[in-house]
């Protein structure tokens, strides 16, 4: 039923509460002030209460990921600083690294500007500090990775890799 033209929508509403009792108007404005504190409650304190509990242990995540950038700023400046490397000089660096860090597990292959390293179930760890090792020592960056974890790998030995590795080397 449609409210007449002049007549209030709420009207209706205010009837049938003014035909309530007493007491039942008293236990509706109890679930009425019940409904409106859980609102209060899940709209407005329960998220900050939950963003006050997180924040200490975001604060010491973004802490840690501060030191790392500072870090990664450091080793950066370093790199910047160091003298520029003749490319026959960055050749033997890497070679030498390659013999003494991979050993038989690897084969390095120079064309012009870019070295190319074939890998055959080379330790993950001792790749990666070799990378490490390449970068600083004989200043080559890394360009391209196809790298596939070897089937082979003992439970002794950790991960291994195989695949090729192909690394830019200062200029001629």
């Amino acid at each position: 039923m449609k409210p007449a033209a002049g007549e209030r929508p709420l009207a209706g509403l205010g009837a049938a509460w003014a035909r309530l009792a007493a007491r039942e108007r008293r236990l509706a404005l109890l679930a009425l002030a019940v409904v409106g504190l859980a609102l209060l409650w899940w709209l407005a304190l329960a998220p900050a209460l939950a963003t006050l509990r997180q924040a200490e242990t975001q604060r010491r995540a973004l802490d840690l990921q501060w030191q790392r950038m500072q870090a990664l700023q450091a080793e950066a400046e370093a790199l910047k600083a160091s003298p520029r490397m003749a490319h026959d000089e960055a050749l033997r660096a890497l070679e030498a690294s390659v013999k003494q860090r991979l050993g038989a597990s690897a084969q390095l292959a120079v064309v012009g500007e870019r070295a190319n390293l074939t890998l055959k179930d080379a330790p993950a760890a001792e790749l990666a500090a070799w990378l490490a090792e390449a970068r600083v020592d004989a200043r080559a960056v890394p360009l391209e990775a196809r790298l596939t974890r070897a089937a082979g790998a003992s439970a002794g030995r950790g991960t291994q890799w195989s695949g090729t590795l192909s690394l830019s080397l200062p200029p001629q």
